[in-house]
């Protein structure tokens, strides 16, 4: 398929957005410290003729154009955090501060709504309102919240907002679009098991909440298994399991750190009440006491149907019915976005990232120290977000 006439214009102006990701990707910030980030994104939004307000969530940068007289309000949202990863990719433009790196991409995400904001400012036709989310802190410990909080909708009021993330895995340039649930809950639980510690070849004499852990680990897999519905989603991961420091000591207590999701809310409330009574039980059963913090992140991400129908018309229009999915599968990966779509209608979008890999190997997933995102995608998603807004603030007179 020919690419659409947006795309090519995008294509011939993207060799600066090139650079300001990969300049973006050498100087990779964590959540609620993207000043220098930050920075960028306000001088080029200012630049292009948009009013500029910072400080939601420490690092948020709002962007704001109106156009015509027309009454409508969209919101676009991109994250610009990195993660506390030691990047391993070898590319020229590889991170410059150890032990950070924008292993998820979004670098580029940014890199993509600013290409797009320069077109819309300087050669697209709208009626209505448009507000650019820079949002901070999408990986920890959840900016969309904090801008919430802090009055992103009453400042900047959306009738609809979206979202675009990029996928490792599916060919590069391809759409994947889901209405309904389409990103899973995730929830944080730190369980503490407190014993009596004691000599190793004196167990008698103790009471030993390594074996207790132990009996959780496992017992916890029933919980999905024979708690769940079988057509639902639900994950019970123990990523973390530490007591001791001596082969011949029984400690005095023992941690366990849980990552739980679902992708369905009375899910969720199920995993809660099943998790805290399982380990209650099981620790009094062997006679050590357990303290169980359950902590709530984001919710269920849900996609509304009216505005994921627009956007699986955006994507269609630009690049044909073989490089979308109109009704992709779930995730059971989480995205702080879901609180955003929890107070507005919206849509959230994935564009891929490439299916290829090295020889023998898959493309490297997010979070991982070799990723990087494919700058193919610069004007390919920013046409979208162009696309996106042009339809969205259509004048009533253009339909």
């Amino acid at each position: 398929m020919t690419a659409h006439p947006l795309i090519g214009r995008l294509q011939a102006q993207a060799e600066a957005f090139v650079a300001l990701r990969r300049d973006l990707h050498q100087h990779p910030e964590l959540g609620l410290a993207e000043m220098r980030t930050s920075q960028l994104v306000a001088e080029g939004l200012a630049a292009w003729g948009y009013e500029v307000h910072r400080g939601l969530a420490t690092t948020g940068v709002v962007g704001t154009l109106r156009r015509g007289t027309g009454g409508k309000r969209l919101g676009l949202r991109a994250d610009m955090d990195a993660l506390p990863i030691h990047e391993c990719s070898g590319k020229p433009w590889a991170s410059r501060h150890a032990g950070v790196m924008h292993a998820c991409g979004h670098d580029g995400h940014t890199a993509m709504l600013l290409a797009a904001a320069r077109h819309l400012a300087e050669q697209s036709h709208f009626d209505g309102t448009l507000h650019l989310i820079f949002q901070p802190a999408e990986e920890h410990p959840g900016g969309a919240k904090l801008m919430i909080e802090q009055g992103l909708f009453e400042r900047f009021p959306c009738d609809a907002v979206f979202a675009m993330h990029n996928m490792p895995g599916t060919p590069q340039g391809h759409f994947v679009l889901r209405d309904g649930p389409a990103m899973a809950s995730s929830d944080d639980v730190t369980i503490t098991l407190h014993g009596v510690g004691g000599h190793g070849a004196m167990p008698h004499r103790a009471t030993d909440p390594v074996v207790a852990a132990a009996s959780i680990v496992m017992a916890l897999q029933t919980i999905v298994s024979r708690n769940v519905d079988p057509r639902q989603t639900a994950v019970v991961t123990v990523g973390a399991l530490q007591a001791g420091r001596a082969n011949n000591v029984i400690p005095a207590a023992a941690t366990l750190a849980l990552s739980v999701r679902a992708l369905d809310p009375a899910v969720r409330d199920l995993l809660q009440q099943r998790i805290t009574a399982l380990v209650t039980a099981q620790a009094e059963s062997y006679g050590v006491r357990a303290e169980v913090v359950y902590q709530r992140d984001y919710p269920v991400l849900v996609n509304h149907r009216a505005e994921t129908d627009l956007a699986r018309e955006v994507a269609l229009e630009l690049v044909g019915p073989d490089r979308v999915t109109l009704q992709g599968p779930a995730l059971v990966g989480s995205e702080d976005f879901a609180v955003m779509l929890e107070h507005c209608p919206g849509s959230y979008l994935l564009i891929g990232n490439g299916a290829e890999g090295h020889p023998g190997q898959s493309p490297c997933m997010v979070h991982h120290p070799g990723y990087d995102f494919d700058d193919r995608n610069l004007p390919i998603g920013a046409a979208f977000w162009v696309r996106l807004a042009e339809r969205f603030l259509a004048s009533d007179a253009a339909g």
